[in-house]
C-alpha cells in the first residue's frame, strides 16, 4: 500500500488511477494523446463516512468509476482522484 498521508473526511475516498492501456489486444500500440482516462483504480484511504452512510469500500479495494467522477489532485508527483463514494460504480 502507498504512504499516502491523506485522510479523506466523510464519505470521500482517495484512489490511484490505473495506467491507461498501452496497447491494444491485437497488439496495437496507443499513442499517448488516444489514451483514454482510465475508470479503474486502488483505493488509498477511505474517510470514515457519515451518520446516514456507511462505508462499503475499504483501503486496497479495486474499483470501477464514472469518466468524469472526482477531483484530480497531485500529491508527491503522483496523480490521485478523490471522490465520494457514491462516485464508485463497482468492487472488481
Amino acid at each position: 500500500m502507498s504512504n499516502v498521508k491523506v485522510k479523506p473526511l466523510a464519505d470521500r475516498v482517495l484512489v490511484e488511477p490505473m495506467e491507461a492501456e498501452e496497447k491494444t489486444s491485437s497488439g496495437i500500440y496507443i499513442p499517448d494523446t488516444a489514451k483514454e482516462k482510465p475508470q479503474k483504480g486502488t483505493i488509498i484511504a477511505v474517510g470514515p463516512g457519515t451518520k446516514d452512510i456507511t462505508m462499503e469500500v475499504k483501503e486496497g479495494d479495486v474499483v470501477l468509476y464514472g469518466k468524469y467522477a472526482g477531483t484530480e489532485i497531485t500529491i508527491d508527483g503522483k496523480d490521485y482522484l478523490i471522490m465520494k463514494q457514491s462516485d464508485i460504480l463497482a468492487v472488481i
